[in-house]
């Protein structure tokens, strides 16, 4: 199970928590505010962005912000008032994530003594990683607006992903039959798992960039036995799937992480149909 559907609000329950300052960047959020407009809508909806993606924000953090947005949205709903679609882009220090339903058998270790935090969420999938070199994307969007129908909205998401690494990397990537997420070969580059709150979405998608793979051996990614996961420094470095005229290896870890960010927010509001509209963070500490 790879979605989850919810009818009221939520709380969050953390199964094992370690201190992570010493993985935190105070590096301030941009205050510019940036506008991409959709080429294939004339009157896109507006979708106002925070965006972290140089940032290292604790997993908690970054989850309270959603339910905090998720809940105010559908407050204006039941009042009949208009609310634009809301994404986040950012980094998390080292943690893992379970789904509602996620089993304890797909875990390396003891839960009691887990190397990174380890939260259960209402999510749906099974225990994944995130950490530096990864960019998550939660887009907290009005299914009403677009298209009331969950596999629509997660074929959407990997069509994201799948269009980063195609025009941004010269990646070809795929969707397998049966398994949610984006693939090149046998690995898996992203990660989705998402929660819908009356047709209201958070939770998201997770790619790997320059992500250090090795706590991925700590689990068993999205209860996959089979198969490997992936980054995209790690493909460029195989030289397999890439286009070998663009000379990708010359990029270091912050520049392979700029490019892959512009045009995450650029495929986005091109298969959502939205005008990105960016925000400060003070707007989410308010």
């Amino acid at each position: 199970m790879i979605f989850s559907i919810a009818t009221s609000s939520v709380t969050n329950p953390m199964l094992h928590h370690h201190h992570l300052s010493d993985f935190n960047r105070n590096r301030g959020a941009s205050k510019s505010v940036k506008m991409i407009n959709s080429k294939n809508h004339k009157n896109p909806r507006k979708c106002e962005c925070f965006d972290l993606y140089d940032q290292l924000v604790p997993y908690k953090k970054a989850w309270s912000w959603q339910k905090t947005i998720v809940n105010e949205k559908i407050a204006m709903i039941d009042r009949n008032q208009e609310c634009p679609d809301t994404v986040i882009l950012l980094q998390h220090p080292p943690v893992y994530t379970m789904g509602t339903g996620s089993s304890e058998d797909y875990l390396n270790f003891d839960i009691k003594n887990a190397p990174f935090d380890v939260y259960r969420t209402e999510r749906g999938g099974e225990v994944t990683y995130h950490g530096p070199g990864q960019l998550v994307m939660y887009p907290i969007i009005n299914l009403r607006n677009h298209k009331m129908d969950l596999h629509w909205y997660l074929r959407k998401l990997e069509e994201v992903v799948i269009r980063v690494l195609s025009s941004a990397f010269s990646i070809n990537a795929s969707r397998l039959d049966g398994l949610t997420g984006v693939w090149v070969g046998n690995k898996k580059v992203a990660a989705i798992g998402i929660r819908v709150s009356k047709w209201m979405t958070f939770h998201g998608l997770a790619l790997n960039v320059t992500t250090d793979l090795a706590a991925f051996n700590s689990i068993v990614p999205c209860g996959i036995r089979n198969r490997g996961v992936g980054s995209v420094k790690g493909l460029i470095e195989d030289g397999g799937h890439v286009n070998r005229d663009v000379c990708y290896d010359k990029l270091d870890d912050l520049q392979l992480l700029d490019i892959a960010h512009e045009s995450l927010l650029k495929e986005f509001s091109e298969v959502f149909q939205l005008q990105i509209e960016k925000q400060t963070v003070f707007k989410l500490e308010c």
